[in-house]
């Protein structure tokens, strides 16, 4: 194909000229062609960077390592998920074998389970890829770390009361405080009965053994003389000894002391002795068992120095709603 010729007319001459183009202006053509293509090469580079259908060995390696942390974190999961499932295992027999049987309260799940308060631990994360995936895991990360810290912690606290079981058991208020052979009889258990003096009926926290003044009166548990006065009002003489542990007893409307407070005193011991002071229609001891602050029915200690009939028969004459004797 012929090149193409380019002519002017020129006004002077009155005559058809060609066209000569410099090599300057030709240079500047080619050089102007050539900037705007690579102008318009890069910009359709760039689009296609920031699409999908353009994808770098870069990009596909970042693709991968996020799939790849995708199922790690997956993975991690599921064990967490196994390692919850031990661990509520474990705080079950904590709550209802160790510490029942060591006689201690369970831990309430409001504690095991308690969230992090105050500031936000985890706006660092927010704004990572997969935000919500990473943060999720690291609160159950946090949370079970937390409950592992408070069953390690309960766990060494069983520890300690099992290796002082002995004194835990010798601390219990386990026998009569009264001997059976000294007894007439347990006039009044524990529970609403009727008031010798005003004949209302009303809570008895404790229990009536009847006996003669003077019977000797023994300590139910081993533990440490709180006080032996008179300084609560109805009681008269009475003594109260903190076994430990939670455990404390009362001994009411004594004749006498044997005992002073601060003293160390053993299961068995002779505290004080029966008698009628204070609010008291006649010769009796009024015999209380607490734990942890709360009153409970005595007759549940009774299983060290009475036999099964003795209990059945002690149970059925404290079960007796009638008149108690203060």
């Amino acid at each position: 194909m012929a090149k193409k010729v380019k002519y002017y007319f020129d006004t002077e001459s009155l005559a058809y000229k060609k066209i000569k183009t410099s090599f300057k202006r030709k240079f500047a053509y080619v050089g102007g062609f050539i900037l705007s293509s690579a102008l318009f090469g890069f910009l359709c580079f760039v689009v296609l960077l920031n699409t999908t259908f353009f994808e770098t060995p870069k990009d596909r390696l970042l693709t991968r390592e996020i799939e790849t942390m995708k199922l790690k974190y997956s993975i991690l999961n599921k064990k967490m998920d196994q390692i919850d499932e031990v661990l509520a295992n474990i705080e079950d027999r904590d709550n209802n074998i160790y510490r029942a049987y060591f006689n201690t309260s369970p831990i309430p799940d409001e504690q095991r389970k308690a969230g992090f308060g105050g500031i936000n631990r985890y706006k660092e994360l927010a704004g990572l890829n997969n935000a919500d995936l990473v943060i999720n895991t690291s609160k159950r990360v946090d949370i079970i770390s937390k409950e592992l810290a408070i069953q390690s912690k309960s766990l060494d606290e069983i520890l300690k009361l099992a290796k002082e079981k002995n004194k835990l058991l010798a601390a219990i208020p386990a026998i009569q405080p009264v001997k059976n052979e000294q007894m007439k009889r347990i006039a009044s258990g524990f529970g609403y009965r009727s008031d010798p003096f005003t004949k209302a009926r009303k809570m008895h926290e404790g229990m009536d053994f009847t006996a003669n003044t003077g019977t000797p009166i023994f300590a139910t548990g081993d533990g440490v003389v709180k006080n032996a006065d008179n300084s609560k009002s109805g009681y008269g003489n009475h003594i109260e000894i903190n076994h430990g542990y939670g455990y404390l007893t009362l001994y009411g409307h004594l004749s006498k002391y044997n005992v002073r407070a601060g003293q160390r005193v053993k299961r068995g011991d002779i505290i004080g002795y029966v008698g009628s002071t204070g609010r008291s229609e006649a010769p009796h001891l009024h015999y209380e068992v607490h734990k942890d602050g709360k009153v409970v029915n005595p007759i549940n200690f009774y299983y060290g120095n009475i036999s099964a009939e003795e209990y059945t028969v002690i149970s059925r004459l404290a079960n007796q709603e009638n008149q108690s004797l203060d």
